[in-house]
């Protein structure tokens, strides 16, 4: 570090330089599992895997960002990204060699190399979670990380992903997160029959979004908000506050007719205009925030 706390004075200038096609190597699915190391790009990420690392570092457990690389106008920017660095491997770069290192055409100017983040399944169905997105062949990294971001949002415990889904580590689905893929546990490579059979086993529902469901999500609210206040309310068929595992699936196919039958029920968002359904992040976001509200609401006088 120089005087001004900035990590060298020359910053890295050159392409192609084996550090720099090191990094570039993480865009592809080869190199990350190998090495199990991804990228996070831009301020947003990089922010919020320092401040994981941070906390991790603090309780004595091994930290998640292993290298970071940043433009001095960057810094400049976000003077506290340079604050949260601190401590760590950090490396001045040239726009130049940020857009050779990045998988976007147009580098934010920050960049880190951070370790694998998931955990085990019964690393999460030990912490007793109330709320769990399950991603189903879900095959687009900008749709898993606008659920998982959606996730986050909603205050759910989980993500699952199974074994037939995008890899989480792409760099298009880290920057879907938009950082949230720092903040929850997720699990990889789940069967989704086993991932069923232990959510039942822990008390723990399942519901599949499904077009063609037999219940109707407003209605559902509608029934259990009444039932909370005590007014007289037809059987809602499901109690939205108890925890729940939602299964998602497929972009183009939804959840396959197995998968449709491991569910304790098929619940469909309604749509009120002309549109034929809504697409993957939207009804995830939908379901999420429905079970998140009576959860929430479960705890209020």
């Amino acid at each position: 570090m120089n005087e001004t706390g900035r990590p060298q004075d020359v910053p890295l200038s050159n392409p192609r330089a084996d550090r720099v096609r090191k990094v570039a190597q993480l865009a592809g699915r080869p190199a990350r599992l190998k090495r199990r190391e991804f990228l996070a790009e831009g301020p947003q990420a990089v922010r919020e895997a320092l401040v994981l690392h941070q906390k991790r570092m603090a309780a004595g457990e091994p930290g998640v960002v292993y290298e970071v690389y940043a433009s001095e106008s960057c810094l400049d920017r976000h003077p506290d990204l340079e604050a949260l660095a601190d401590g760590t491997t950090a490396f001045l770069a040239t726009d130049e060699v940020l857009a050779a290192m990045a998988d976007t055409v147009n580098p934010q100017g920050i960049l880190a190399v951070c370790g694998f983040l998931d955990v085990s399944l019964d690393t999460v169905l030990d912490a007793r979670p109330q709320l769990i997105a399950a991603l189903c062949q879900v095959r687009d990294p900008g749709n898993a990380g606008t659920v998982l971001r959606a996730a986050d949002a909603a205050g759910a415990d989980a993500v699952v992903l199974t074994a037939s889904s995008v890899d989480i580590y792409n760099p298009k689905a880290v920057r879907s997160t938009a950082g949230s893929l720092f903040h929850l546990p997720v699990v990889l490579g789940a069967e989704t029959d086993e991932l069923v059979a232990r959510c039942r086993e822990r008390g723990i529902g399942v519901l599949a979004a499904d077009g063609n469901g037999e219940l109707n999500l407003d209605r559902l609210q509608d029934q259990n908000a009444a039932r909370r206040l005590g007014a007289p309310a037809q059987d809602a068929g499901y109690a939205l506050e108890s925890p729940t595992a939602w299964l998602f699936g497929n972009e183009a196919q939804g959840l396959a007719e197995e998968e449709l039958a491991l569910a304790d029920h098929r619940v469909a968002v309604p749509v009120y205009g002309a549109a034929e359904s809504l697409n993957l992040g939207t009804a995830a976001t939908v379901c999420l925030y429905a079970s998140a509200r009576s959860q929430q609401a479960r705890s209020l006088p």
